[in-house]
Order: structure tokens, then C-alpha cells, then sequence
């Protein structure tokens, strides 16, 4: 299986910055080692995700609570990959709460 013209697009998100940097770094370090060429880790726009609630459903209806949730985004090229490169992104193990998606 000769993967040697295409590219590798690893599109990683997170909850967590911290945990998804220290992913991305683990996966741009494992490439390196194979003698991939790569671009990357790429910082994607966050979602921020805004929740409004009532603090108190009966008595105090304007008094609001507001929540948010940030989703963190990283995108990794992998270029000139071999055979070893998709082995060792095969075997790649990420923390629990990274989503990694890996387009050929």
C-alpha cells in the first residue's frame, strides 16, 4: 500500500486545550520520527456554545445563570507518508475527551 503522494488530515477537538496541545504534539512527534513531512498542529476557531438559565423558576425570573462550553480545534498535515506513518497513527492512543478524525 504505497501512500507516498497523498496527504494525511488529522482534525482533532476538544473540551480540553491542554489535553488536545499534548495530543497534537504526541502525534506531530510520532510522524516526525517516520520521516513524514508535516504542517501543523493548525489552532481551528473555538465554538463557544451559550446557555442561559433561570436560577429560580417561580419567584426571581430575572435573576440568570449563563453557562458556556468551548470546543478547541486543531488541524495536523501529514505529507509524504509511508507505510510506518499510518502504522504508528493506527496504534496512537489519545486521552480520554480528544475526538480525532483521520481523512486520507
Amino acid at each position: 500500500m504505497a501512500v507516498e503522494s497523498e496527504r494525511i488530515r488529522i482534525r482533532m477537538e476538544a473540551y480540553d486545550h491542554r489535553a488536545l496541545d499534548a495530543s497534537a504534539k504526541e502525534i506531530v512527534m510520532h510522524a516526525r520520527k517516520t520521516n513524514a513531512r508535516v504542517s501543523g498542529p493548525i489552532p481551528l476557531p473555538t465554538r463557544i456554545e451559550r446557555y442561559t438559565v433561570l436560577r429560580s423558576p417561580h419567584v426571581n425570573k430575572k435573576s440568570r445563570e449563563q453557562f458556556e462550553l468551548r470546543t478547541h480545534k486543531r488541524l495536523i498535515d501529514i505529507h509524504e507518508a509511508n507505510t510506518r506513518t499510518v502504522e504508528v497513527l493506527n496504534r496512537l492512543v489519545v486521552p480520554a475527551g480528544v475526538f480525532v478524525k483521520i481523512k486520507v
